[in-house]
């Protein structure tokens, strides 16, 4: 009785806590929104909370005059091309160093994994050394390259976990029909291993996407430039007209936060598969 007692207590604190983080989460996106749909004269003698007593979209229309379209072409050209090599190379290596059983391999796994202790910050200066070394300076090309470069370690160790979680028999079974290595990924390893190349895909997607140090450092042109990096210009060019900086943000937003709600489920069990064992 005292234990059925017990379970039907209402968590009281764990539901103000939830309150809170809602409101926390929730307040800023819709002021966001709210802000950008109200005229650049009406921002600063209307409630911010309050809807806008006479609604616009001249703030995203405004953004869009401005080359928005080329830097979100830009962002996603960028990502596209960076995720999918990304994952190629990562389900690859990935496949090889569980296969493989050899020494070489597991230091290679090691060496690997050392990627994840190295930030990206530290290394701003080599990369930028190289990327002007090899003549691809501001260009898309410049900021795909150190993209795939640090992604490579979280994605291997990710996807290694899902190819070690495959019965070795169904790779025997393959062998013995004379399947190589090449058919082997293609038609095991790779469909078995969908919900880590989701769950990778969409990280590495963010990362990308909401990377900004690169595109700062590596980058120069307007004709090559993403769409976090174009946010910062628009804060300078529409210095006063708050909304239209907004607007920017939100339209910004919109790709990740639909990625977000595709695979946010995929995403954490992704995430934390073959780490409880």
């Amino acid at each position: 009785m005292s234990r059925r007692r017990i379970r039907e207590t209402p968590n009281v604190l764990g539901a103000l806590g939830g309150l809170v983080w809602v409101v926390v989460t929730i307040v800023p996106v819709y002021y966001l929104v709210l802000t950008s749909l109200r005229r650049q004269q009406d921002y600063y003698v209307e409630n911010p909370l309050l809807p806008p007593a006479d609604p616009t979209l001249d703030a995203y229309r405004l953004v869009l005059e401005n080359d928005f379209l080329r830097y979100l072409t830009n962002s996603l050209v960028v990502t596209v091309a960076s995720v999918v090599v990304i994952l190629t190379v990562s389900l690859m290596a990935s496949y090889y160093l569980v296969r493989s059983g050899t020494p070489l391999s597991r230091g290679t796994l090691r060496l690997v994994l050392l990627g994840l202790a190295i930030p990206v910050q530290a290394t701003i200066i080599p990369v930028y050394y190289l990327i002007v070394r090899l003549g691809l300076y501001d260009s898309l090309v410049a900021l795909v390259l150190p993209a795939i470069a640090f992604a490579i370690p979280i994605s291997v160790l990710i996807i290694v976990n899902f190819v070690r979680d495959i019965p070795a028999e169904l790779f025997e079974s393959m062998r013995a029909d004379g399947a190589g290595h090449g058919r082997i990924l293609l038609a095991l390893v790779l469909p078995l291993s969908r919900p880590a190349l989701l769950t990778v895909g969409i990280y590495q997607a963010l990362q990308v996407w909401n990377g900004f140090l690169f595109p700062l450092v590596l980058t120069q042109s307007s004709s090559v430039r993403v769409l976090p990096l174009s946010l910062w210009t628009y804060q300078g060019q529409f210095a006063v007209n708050v909304p239209a900086v907004l607007a920017a943000v939100t339209l910004s937003a919109l790709p990740v936060l639909a990625a977000f709600i595709v695979g946010r489920r995929q995403l954490v069990s992704g995430l934390t598969a073959g780490f409880g064992k």
